[in-house]
Protein backbone atom coordinates (compact mmCIF):
# COMPACT_ATOMS: atom_id res chain seq x y z
CA UNK A 1 0.00 0.00 0.00
CA UNK A 2 1.26 3.47 -0.83
CA UNK A 3 1.82 5.28 2.44
CA UNK A 4 1.39 8.99 2.74
CA UNK A 5 -1.08 11.69 3.36
CA UNK A 6 -4.28 12.25 1.51
CA UNK A 7 -6.17 15.35 2.58
CA UNK A 8 -9.77 14.21 3.04
CA UNK A 9 -12.93 16.25 3.50
CA UNK A 10 -16.27 14.55 4.19
CA UNK A 11 -18.93 17.24 3.87
CA UNK A 12 -22.70 17.17 4.28
CA UNK A 13 -25.01 19.98 3.18
CA UNK A 14 -25.07 21.45 6.68
CA UNK A 15 -21.57 20.75 8.06
CA UNK A 16 -18.11 19.34 7.67
CA UNK A 17 -18.50 15.81 9.03
CA UNK A 18 -14.80 14.88 9.04
CA UNK A 19 -11.60 16.48 7.81
CA UNK A 20 -8.03 15.31 8.12
CA UNK A 21 -5.21 13.26 6.68
CA UNK A 22 -5.59 9.64 5.65
CA UNK A 23 -3.67 6.86 3.98
CA UNK A 24 -6.67 5.38 2.17
CA UNK A 25 -10.33 6.06 1.41
CA UNK A 26 -12.83 3.41 0.33
CA UNK A 27 -16.17 4.53 -1.11
CA UNK A 28 -18.93 3.03 -3.23
CA UNK A 29 -19.74 4.82 -6.45
CA UNK A 30 -22.67 4.03 -8.73
CA UNK A 31 -20.13 2.10 -10.85
CA UNK A 32 -18.67 0.09 -7.96
CA UNK A 33 -16.26 0.36 -5.05
CA UNK A 34 -13.21 2.60 -5.32
CA UNK A 35 -10.12 2.65 -3.14
CA UNK A 36 -8.05 5.82 -3.14
CA UNK A 37 -4.37 5.87 -2.16
CA UNK A 38 -1.73 8.58 -2.45
CA UNK A 39 -1.12 9.73 -6.06
CA UNK A 40 -4.44 8.31 -7.30
CA UNK A 41 -5.47 9.42 -10.77
CA UNK A 42 -7.99 12.28 -10.87
CA UNK A 43 -11.55 11.02 -10.40
CA UNK A 44 -15.03 12.49 -10.24
CA UNK A 45 -17.90 10.08 -9.64
CA UNK A 46 -21.40 9.78 -8.20
CA UNK A 47 -21.62 8.07 -4.82
CA UNK A 48 -24.20 5.45 -3.97
CA UNK A 49 -25.97 5.42 -0.60
CA UNK A 50 -23.22 3.50 1.18
CA UNK A 51 -20.57 3.23 3.85
CA UNK A 52 -17.36 5.23 3.42
CA UNK A 53 -14.17 4.15 5.19
CA UNK A 54 -11.26 6.50 5.85
CA UNK A 55 -8.02 4.88 7.04
CA UNK A 56 -5.90 7.36 9.00
CA UNK A 57 -3.13 5.00 10.03
CA UNK A 58 -4.28 5.12 13.66
CA UNK A 59 -7.95 4.35 13.13
CA UNK A 60 -10.64 3.69 10.57
CA UNK A 61 -13.28 6.40 10.35
CA UNK A 62 -16.57 4.90 9.21
CA UNK A 63 -19.43 7.02 7.88
CA UNK A 64 -22.76 6.57 6.13
CA UNK A 65 -23.45 8.82 3.14
CA UNK A 66 -26.70 9.43 1.30
CA UNK A 67 -25.29 9.49 -2.21
CA UNK A 68 -23.40 12.52 -3.45
CA UNK A 69 -20.05 12.92 -5.19
CA UNK A 70 -16.44 11.94 -4.71
CA UNK A 71 -13.66 14.02 -6.21
CA UNK A 72 -9.98 13.04 -6.20
CA UNK A 73 -7.17 15.27 -7.46
CA UNK A 74 -3.62 16.06 -6.29
CA UNK A 75 -3.92 13.88 -3.14
CA UNK A 76 -7.12 15.64 -2.06
CA UNK A 77 -10.31 13.64 -1.62
CA UNK A 78 -13.62 15.47 -1.31
CA UNK A 79 -16.74 13.52 -0.45
CA UNK A 80 -19.88 15.62 -0.75
CA UNK A 81 -23.27 14.30 0.32
CA UNK A 82 -26.67 15.73 1.19
CA UNK A 83 -26.46 13.84 4.50
CA UNK A 84 -23.49 12.07 6.07
CA UNK A 85 -23.08 10.61 9.53
CA UNK A 86 -20.06 9.24 11.37
CA UNK A 87 -20.76 5.76 12.71
CA UNK A 88 -20.61 6.93 16.33
CA UNK A 89 -23.34 9.54 15.60
CA UNK A 90 -25.81 6.90 14.42
CA UNK A 91 -28.61 5.80 16.73
CA UNK A 92 -29.01 2.17 15.66
CA UNK A 93 -32.39 1.72 17.34
CA UNK A 94 -33.74 4.82 15.54
CA UNK A 95 -32.30 3.56 12.24
CA UNK A 96 -33.94 0.16 12.79
CA UNK A 97 -37.26 1.89 13.46
CA UNK A 98 -36.84 3.99 10.29
CA UNK A 99 -36.06 0.81 8.36
CA UNK A 100 -39.17 -0.97 9.62
CA UNK A 101 -41.36 2.06 8.91
CA UNK A 102 -39.94 2.44 5.39
CA UNK A 103 -40.43 -1.27 4.63
CA UNK A 104 -44.10 -0.96 5.63
CA UNK A 105 -44.64 2.21 3.64
CA UNK A 106 -46.01 2.40 0.14
CA UNK A 107 -44.95 5.98 -0.64
CA UNK A 108 -42.70 6.85 -3.57
CA UNK A 109 -39.50 7.28 -1.57
CA UNK A 110 -39.83 4.12 0.56
CA UNK A 111 -37.08 2.26 -1.33
CA UNK A 112 -34.63 5.13 -0.85
CA UNK A 113 -35.49 5.35 2.85
CA UNK A 114 -34.92 1.59 3.21
CA UNK A 115 -31.47 1.85 1.55
CA UNK A 116 -30.43 4.80 3.70
CA UNK A 117 -31.54 3.15 6.96
CA UNK A 118 -29.71 -0.06 5.99
CA UNK A 119 -26.53 1.92 5.24
CA UNK A 120 -26.66 3.65 8.63
CA UNK A 121 -27.08 0.31 10.41
CA UNK A 122 -24.17 -1.22 8.42
CA UNK A 123 -21.92 1.75 9.22
CA UNK A 124 -22.65 1.50 12.95
CA UNK A 125 -22.08 -2.27 12.92
CA UNK A 126 -18.86 -1.98 10.92
CA UNK A 127 -17.42 0.53 13.38
CA UNK A 128 -18.27 -1.50 16.49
Amino acid sequence: MAEGPLQVELVAADRTVWSGQATMVIARTVEGDVGVLKDHAPLLSLLADAVVEIETGDETVVAAVDGGFISVAHNRVSILSEQAFLADEIDVKAAESELEEARNSEDDDADARVRRAEVRIRAAEKAS
